[in-house]
């Protein structure tokens, strides 16, 4: 064989494609969240209060101006990655630089949300294009772009194995997408490695709880995974319903009613916790609730501030991801249902309320129960956390946050409409 055939059957190499594309997402990942937390948002961050609760509502009319220059893009990323492993044709990448600009406005401003769609959505983009140019030919297993969408998860949770997960059970409600297993193990773990020589390899949390559970808290989990399956479910209509909002109504109307809201869910945070709470991508939050010295009301009143800021970031079309969201979400349920009962675990409760609301929201358990054993170091949490997002998985019913999933029963194509396989 000579090296002209080796060279090429290289390039038809769905693995080593995978290798190249889990690096450079690793790589551009780490330079987008420098790009949005370190420079943009802590400039910010040093600046007056005035200017922190005036930047998201700037922030997002940034986006919307990004997205119109771009030719009229959606906001959409993750889900952009998610409709397309349904579609014979490979993702489209000229949209990429104006969708990762538009998330720049959006997160770096301090807006809710999080950049794991922006850096699934770049992934799958860096993927989609070697597997296109490499092999010549599109080919339908999509296996290099799922690699490169694991690449994005792992990286920018620092989370290997959920960006595995994630990225081969998100785009189904009830199923995987096994061809790409191989590729998507290589992905990620080379996604991962770039991103951590550049930002470390610390972890995303640190939860203080103890290591051992009660049996009572094993018939505990169940009954908070189930309401946090009802908020999953509430969150997924909403956002559906402002999406679909935003998409139909005119721009102006559109970015004002963001702003509004978001100025004074920005203000009220500001006069009730004293720091940047109420919106930003919410990990500050996560570690604030894990304070015994909090009252249930007032982590109640951020969830609900926190659930306003982000209907309002879609409502003005910014370009984010949902998952962070649910992680925050659940995790200030968790804290309240922690508080309600009295158990003093506080950092059980918040774990499994983030496993069972981003499991369900996303109809991803797996992939949620290795979150929240990755991102927090405790293995221990594995059989409440499997408990309390199987019961979520029930309590969410046939509803999604996207609706781009398809289902073994029912294929829902772009414009959101179901019909029998």
């Amino acid at each position: 064989m000579t090296w002209r055939h080796r060279l090429h059957l290289d390039r038809e190499n769905p693995v080593l494609l995978a290798l190249v594309a889990g690096v450079v997402t690793g790589f551009a990942v780490a330079g987008l969240e420098r790009l949005a937390i370190e420079v943009l948002w802590g400039q910010l961050e040093r600046g007056p209060v005035w200017l922190r609760i005036a930047a998201p509502a700037v922030g997002i009319g940034l986006a919307a101006a990004v997205l119109r220059l771009g030719g009229r893009l959606s906001p959409a990323t993750a889900d952009d990655y998610i409709a397309n492993m349904h579609e014979p044709t490979a993702l489209a990448t000229r949209p990429a630089p104006w969708r990762l600009l538009g998330a720049l406005c959006t997160i770096g401003t301090g807006n809710p949300g999080g950049l794991e769609g922006p850096s699934i959505y770049l992934g799958a983009s860096i993927g989609s294009a070697l597997d296109h140019r490499m092999r010549r030919s599109f080919h339908r297993d999509k296996a290099v772009m799922v690699a490169g969408a694991a690449a994005g998860v792992a990286a920018i949770f620092k989370a290997p194995a959920t960006g595995v997960v994630f990225a081969l059970e998100v785009p189904y409600r009830d199923d995987f997408a096994r061809r790409s297993l191989i590729p998507a193990l290589v992905g990620a773990a080379s996604g991962y490695t770039a991103f951590v020589i550049v930002m470390g390899t610390r972890p995303l949390f640190s939860f203080p709880m103890t290591s051992t559970f009660h049996t009572v808290e094993l018939f505990t989990s169940i009954t908070l995974g189930m309401a946090c399956g009802l908020l999953a479910h509430g969150l997924a209509r909403a956002v559906g319903a402002v999406k679909a909002r935003q998409r139909d109504g005119r721009l102006a109307v559109s970015l004002t009613v963001a702003a509004v809201v978001m100025v004074a869910a920005a203000a009220i945070g500001h006069a009730v916790y004293h720091r940047d709470l109420a919106l930003t991508p919410g990990y500050a939050a996560v570690q604030w609730a894990l304070d015994p010295r909090h009252s249930v009301a007032a982590v109640a009143g951020l969830m609900l501030l926190r659930f306003a800021g982000l209907l309002a970031v879609f409502r003005g079309g910014g370009v984010t991801g949902v998952f962070v969201p649910l992680v925050v979400l659940g995790a200030l349920a968790g804290r309240v249902a922690a508080g309600l009962t009295g158990d003093h675990n506080i950092g059980l409760f918040v774990v499994l309320g983030m496993a069972a609301t981003l499991g369900a929201g996303y109809r991803v358990p797996l992939a949620a129960v290795m979150f929240v054993a990755e991102t927090t170091g405790r293995e221990s949490v594995l059989v409440p956390a499997l408990l309390a997002t199987v019961a979520a998985q029930f309590m969410m019913g046939s509803a999604s946050v996207s609706k781009y999933q398809q289902s073994t029963h029912a294929r829902v194509d772009r414009r959101g409409t179901s019909a029998p396989h």
